[in-house]
């Protein structure tokens, strides 16, 4: 008789601690996650920030956080974290256990492995009683993201080839140093790079003068990127390594004109993960300001092609853009975009080409075994 009441009040305890953590385990609990910057290179690392508390008298003997992230940000081991993961996203489980009134903050190192855009969103709470059984289960927002940039790459590794004589010229300006030929002078303009100042100009004038230079001295850049593989291909990118390559060397390019005060524009049709299913368009601009743009938009940039190349080539003819350094980043030129390059250099711009070279087999399988 008094063995069945032992049990009897063993299995009340036992119901009433789990309707208890059940009811409660997951009230009064804040969660927030938070990378440690917004923005980074591609190899780059980074840290996510969890802070969780508990903000009640009942204590919380396990509880685990639990969410998806994309595969491109590997995580570093460590306990109370588990990682099982996809060729797209990782299952990242975080476990913590806390005591009355607590806060606990982790963070966890993160390399970025991949260009990106990451968002994460939501998470899942689970909560466990006093005999590690599951009694609580919740959803909960805890919204971060992280802007990934491409990774840069030594100049010595682009090789630009020229479409004409013009664009043999423009290689040797801006991707190797050149004595820059002036013209003569005039005033400061926003925008202007202090180099460029006049200094015996601006003691004889009174104000601000800078060297005035002709335009193959004084370059823009257009920088275009061709989601196409093959004249014939689809919307679906099949070596999508290659492209990954192609916006690493457009970064590359970019982030060196700019630092020379060249200003530089960015086209592509691609198209960007948080906006329209249109192809890419920058004109050319200066300034950290205008590189941090470029350099946001080929983080969001989706590989995936909304639009013939020649079409894009179409449109900056239409645009009558004139005396401008195009560079084309492309894995083959087909007619009708030899055409429109032609009518480019036509209105007085040059026309160059990095040709992209496919992925070796070899190195797709292992970029695969590595998601």
């Amino acid at each position: 008789m008094g063995i069945s009441w032992l049990l009897l009040a063993a299995g009340a305890v036992i119901f009433l601690q789990a309707l208890l953590f059940r009811k409660r385990a997951l009230k009064h609990l804040a969660y927030s996650r938070e990378f440690s910057q917004s923005r980074c290179y591609a190899g780059e690392q980074v840290e996510l920030v969890e802070n969780l508390t508990n903000r009640k008298l009942l204590p919380l003997p396990w509880l685990r956080m639990e969410s998806m992230i994309p595969a491109g940000l590997r995580f570093d081991k460590q306990v109370n974290l588990d990682m099982s993961s996809g060729q797209l996203y990782q299952n990242h489980k975080s476990l913590f256990s806390l005591m009355p009134y607590t806060r606990i903050v982790r963070s966890h190192k993160i390399t970025c492995e991949a260009r990106g855009y990451y968002r994460l969103n939501s998470a899942t709470m689970t909560a466990g009683d006093l005999l590690g059984m599951r009694a609580a289960v919740q959803p909960v927002a805890a919204p971060t993201s992280l802007i990934v940039y491409p990774r840069f790459i030594a100049l010595d590794e682009v090789e630009i080839r020229s479409n004409s004589f013009q664009g043999d010229v423009t290689v040797r300006r801006w991707v190797v140093d050149d004595p820059f030929l002036v013209s003569g002078v005039r005033e400061y303009r926003y925008g202007d790079s202090l180099n460029r100042v006049n200094w015996k100009a601006t003691a004889r004038s009174g104000r601000l003068q800078v060297h005035e230079r002709d335009f193959t001295a004084d370059p823009r850049i257009v920088i275009l990127v061709n989601m196409e593989v093959s004249e014939h291909m689809w919307a679906a990118v099949t070596d999508p390594a290659m492209i990954e390559r192609a916006l690493s060397i457009a970064a590359t390019l970019t982030n060196d004109a700019i630092s020379r005060g060249i200003p530089v524009g960015f086209g592509t049709n691609g198209w960007l993960i948080d906006g329209d299913k249109q192809a890419v368009h920058i004109g050319p601009d200066g300034g950290a300001k205008h590189l941090t743009l470029l350099l946001e938009t080929m983080a969001k940039l989706v590989v995936e092609r909304c639009e013939p190349m020649d079409v894009l080539l179409e449109q900056e003819v239409l645009r009558g853009t004139a005396h401008t350094d195009y560079v084309l980043l492309s894995a083959y030129v087909s007619p009708a975009m030899r055409e429109w390059m032609r009518q480019l250099e036509a209105q007085g711009n040059s026309v160059s080409r990095i040709h992209l070279e496919p992925t070796p087999l070899t190195e797709k399988r292992g970029e695969e075994d590595g998601q």
